[in-house]
């Protein structure tokens, strides 16, 4: 028994070897250097559950996706700065995938890499798999203890704070920017964070949403439910091969207390708000077309 169990775990060894080496291959000798430049503060899982070594992993498949198949251009990544950040941006496109092209950006695009922090929707904990792997990854549970926790750590934290609302947006809303909540600038002010907006063009088409039902989706409980017709046509679950483009702007910094009431607070969300909306019609403005 005790040899078979040798054997066992010879084997899986020899596996997890081999699979290492396939994605030392993918990454290349650029992106092997990129990711080692990152293990040092994270030798194992965090306090979040973020393991370095499964986001390896995940960091070929994000490359694959992001510049393979939607062929993301970065614009402006310079001006995200060192440190702690908070990175604002609008969401859509049914899937997160926006929030992928935000890290891939940061992670290869970068001159100094990082991972990015993604604030999540409390319901993915509930999910099988999901609740699992995206801590691996790095994404968190969006509730401002974690979030602080993470500023004060000097990590780069994403949150879109149109939530579910902007992810379900239909086709006929598309880069309208839903109202934003109040909780990142909370957040930012205590945590003495800049916000770096950000735009992501490309997202909104790349599936095409002509209703959402919400009140029945709630009942399923899920954030939404989108009616998506692409999805009848064969191999219509992919998203369509739009072209990304990911823009970051200046550094916004915010002062204030936290605590302020709402109509303070909405003062500086609206600043926030309103350079992101000018910054996806310039985007769009700018854009060749939709999947070039």
């Amino acid at each position: 028994m005790d040899g078979l169990f040798s054997a066992l775990q010879q084997g899986r060894a020899g596996l997890a070897a081999k699979a290492d080496a396939l994605i030392d291959d993918l990454l290349g000798e650029q992106g092997r250097a990129r990711i080692a430049a990152l293990q040092g503060p994270h030798e194992g899982p965090d306090p979040f559950g973020f393991d370095p070594r499964v986001a390896r992993y995940a960091a070929v498949a994000a490359r694959a996706i992001c510049q393979g198949y939607f062929r993301s251009e970065v614009f402006g990544v310079e001006n995200v700065p060192a440190g702690r950040v908070m990175l604002i941006s609008n969401h859509s496109g049914q899937l997160p995938l926006d929030g992928l092209a935000i890290g891939t950006a940061l992670l290869f695009d970068a001159e100094r890499p990082r991972f990015v922090r993604s604030m999540v929707e409390k319901w993915t904990a509930t999910l099988p798999f999901v609740s699992t792997f995206f801590p691996r990854v790095g994404q968190i549970v969006g509730v401002p203890e974690n979030c602080i926790r993470l500023l004060e750590a000097d990590e780069a934290v994403l949150v879109f704070p149109e939530g579910a609302r902007g992810i379900a947006k239909t086709f006929e809303h598309r880069y309208k920017l839903t109202d934003f909540g109040l909780g990142f600038m909370r957040i930012a002010l205590a945590a003495r964070a800049p916000i770096v907006p950000t735009a992501v063009i490309g997202a909104e088409e790349q599936y095409i949403s002509i209703a959402n039902f919400e009140r029945l989706g709630k009942l399923l409980g899920m954030p939404a439910l989108p009616i998506l017709p692409q999805l009848l046509l064969p191999g219509g679950f992919l998203p369509l091969p739009t072209r990304y483009r990911v823009h970051f702007g200046q550094p916004l910094w915010f002062e204030g207390d936290p605590d302020d009431e709402d109509s303070v607070i909405e003062e500086k969300v609206a600043v926030v708000r309103s350079t992101i909306q000018s910054m996806v019609n310039r985007g769009l403005k700018t854009r060749t077309g939709i999947f070039t």
